[in-house]
């Protein structure tokens, strides 16, 4: 058998997301949703629509539906404005009703593209195909509550019904590097948009990549391995990771026997990194779609759809390129403040009280991210107002306030909301900038320490330094900046 040769090759992988959104009632019923009532005890976030309890009727989360349209807008997905509702049948037991009230053939948002940021510093253009809307189903466990061990497996159904946003991409990802650029991207802008929390580790987000690799062998033919889907990553180390390790897989395995795959559904095992196979893929015809009788379709005007884009305002990744190019920060201190919409609406308010953009930078992440860890906040929640941040930077500007001594005013702005200039004059922290006082300070020093005189005049630099601090101690509470200007002035 001839030697199986790998000449070159071609990764595609695209990605299906769920993002639970974190509306207060669940997506068909009033009941709470599960997904902003992490931790409930089970099976308590349910009621007769989640239980699938006969004669009971869907009424449709509006709040919903305008939430995910806001998500495909900032990803430049197209609106449709003609949308319904479908039942996708499956009999499993975290699904009581034995259908997913998702959509099929006409999805709330089409075709997009959303600009991911890699970590090179370059983009990736990645094509959304499609974002629909649906319910989700509910969780098995195979621990009973405490830890204990059990031989069957529970049922806990209060994540049934929750809003689920599924976001499939084009296979325009290449590595799971970009895989896992593409997650924080959009997770980014989901907590932007405040439609999810995005906490991955409570569920909030589950990605699945699609992958396949294009093999071109020794004699120039392209052989195409099988789609495997790998099911219910929830962190972006294992996306990478499973990513990474699946393409290795695809490829090795062709080597090895020369077999390209089926087209299956796969799992990750974390502790040993590897994938394992679950089973075949079902295809669409298998879950026996069709229209829902219980909902009306869902009809988009043209005012309904101008509120939704209005309420979007400035997007991350623009965000992120105001502040390097604008606001002057690089592009590490951008991309912390801009991570958060609170801490980064607070800086942009810091700002727009007048201080300058560097200097408000500097303080936020030094005085107002040790503030926001001490408190267990983001930056953005601290209880100091913008315009009294302002008002701190525009002191150390003017020289009224040491740049060193702007810690413990913002300790004292915590107590209460007094004027920054007030509270650091109450601690003694203004500076003079009254000349008389300073000339008469340093004539003094000069007076009593000939020597020092004479020997900086022979060129002994270390004796300006000497003098300087002389002065400082004798006379607290002057501008040193000032001081500086007056001593170097008056000895020639």
């Amino acid at each position: 058998m001839a030697e199986r040769i790998i000449k070159s090759f071609k990764v595609l992988i695209g990605v299906e997301v769920h993002v639970q959104l974190a509306t207060a009632s669940k997506m068909f019923t009033s009941a709470a949703n599960g997904a902003t009532n992490f931790g409930a005890a089970p099976n308590t976030l349910v009621d007769p629509v989640i239980l699938g309890l006969p004669g009971v009727l869907p009424v449709m989360n509006k709040k919903a539906v305008e939430w995910s349209m806001k998500v495909g807008l900032a990803m430049g997905c197209k609106i449709n404005r003609h949308t319904k509702w479908d039942r996708k049948s499956y009999y499993y037991p975290d699904l009581p009703k034995n259908y997913q009230i998702s959509q099929y053939d006409l999805p709330l948002c089409g075709e997009g593209t959303f600009i991911v940021p890699l970590p090179d510093g370059s983009t990736k253009s990645v094509r959304i195909r499609r974002a629909h809307l649906e319910e989700d189903a509910g969780k098995l466990l195979h621990e009973a509550p405490g830890g204990f061990t059990i031989d069957h497996s529970i049922v806990d159904l209060n994540r049934a019904g929750t809003p689920l946003l599924e976001i499939v991409t084009e296979p325009d990802l290449s590595s799971g590097e970009e895989v896992a650029a593409y997650g924080q991207e959009l997770q980014r802008l989901v907590q932007h948009l405040g439609v999810s929390e995005g906490q991955m580790q409570m569920g909030h987000m589950r990605f699945e990549p699609n992958i396949n690799v294009h093999i071109t062998d020794g004699d120039g033919k392209v052989i195409k391995t099988a789609i495997t889907e790998i099911k219910n990553l929830n962190s972006f180390e294992a996306l990478r990771k499973a990513s990474d390790y699946e393409i290795q897989r695809q490829m090795q395995q062709w080597i090895e026997t020369g077999s390209l795959g089926k087209k299956s559904t796969y799992g990750w095992d974390s502790s040993r990194e590897v994938t394992f196979h679950q089973r075949d893929k079902e295809e669409a015809n298998d879950y026996r779609y069709f229209p829902d009788p219980d909902l009306p379709v869902v009809e988009v005007s043209d005012a309904w759809l101008a509120e939704i884009k209005a309420s979007i305002g400035e997007l991350p990744a623009a965000r992120l390129k105001r502040y390097c190019e604008v606001c002057g920060l690089s592009a590490v201190d951008a991309a912390i403040i801009a991570d958060d919409r609170a801490t980064a609406d607070f800086y942009d308010a810091i700002i727009a009280a007048g201080a300058d953009a560097k200097r408000a930078c500097n303080l936020l992440l030094s005085h107002g991210k040790r503030l926001a860890n001490e408190r267990g906040v983001s930056m953005g929640k601290l209880p100091i107002t913008p315009v009294r941040f302002a008002e701190v930077a525009k002191l150390i500007d003017a020289s009224k306030l040491a740049a060193s001594a702007a810690g413990a005013v913002f300790d004292k702005l915590l107590e209460g909301d007094a004027p920054a200039e007030q509270v650091a004059g109450s601690l003694g922290l203004i500076q003079s900038s009254d000349t008389g006082a300073i000339d008469a300070a340093i004539d003094a020093l000069i007076a009593q320490n000939p020597k020092s005189l004479q020997d900086y005049r022979a060129g002994k630099q270390a004796a300006f330094g000497s003098l300087m601090g002389m002065v400082m101690k004798s006379a607290k509470g002057l501008n040193p900046k000032l001081v500086q200007e007056r001593m170097k002035a008056k000895l020639g």
